[in-house]
């Protein structure tokens, strides 16, 4: 496999919180098929970021922002093979915000929601970056860990 002409992708993702609890989803298709993330996937060509971040939201969980995206970082997941090609290259735009009213579920790429406190994330063996995303998210809007 190589990078889809040469170029890095863009992916966006969104810290939603509800209370002192993170949403979480599962995925279902590469990269990362099978583990637990934040909401988030490509943007489209001719889309901006924030309308990419908006519409993955509502496609993986069926929910939307209360109020404005906040960003939180920009990260880049470079994964290599083990001659050192480069196997992919995703660019990822990080937001938080709270969540609007609704009930969480699964859609898009996703094929579970949860609801997670933030002293319970070690369980989901987050990627390690996602989980700086996270508390960064948190420190961001003032959501204390729970005790």
């Amino acid at each position: 496999m190589t990078v889809a002409g040469n170029l890095p992708q863009v992916g966006v993702g969104v810290v939603l919180f509800r209370d002192k609890n993170v949403l979480l989803v599962q995925r279902s298709r590469p990269p990362r098929a099978g583990e637990w993330s934040i909401p988030g996937g490509r943007q489209q060509l001719g889309e901006t970021v924030i309308a990419a971040a908006r519409r993955e939201l509502f496609e993986e969980t069926g929910l939307s922002p209360a109020g404005r995206l906040v960003l939180v970082d920009v990260v880049d997941s470079i994964d290599r093979a083990a001659n050192g090609a480069i196997v992919s290259h995703y660019t990822l735009i990080d937001f938080t915000a709270h969540a609007a009213a609704g009930e969480a579920r699964p859609g898009g790429d996703s094929v579970a929601v949860c609801w997670a406190a933030l002293r319970d994330l070690p369980s989901f063996r987050l990627w390690s970056r996602t989980q700086e995303v996270i508390a960064e998210a948190a420190r961001r809007l003032g959501v204390l860990a729970q005790r």
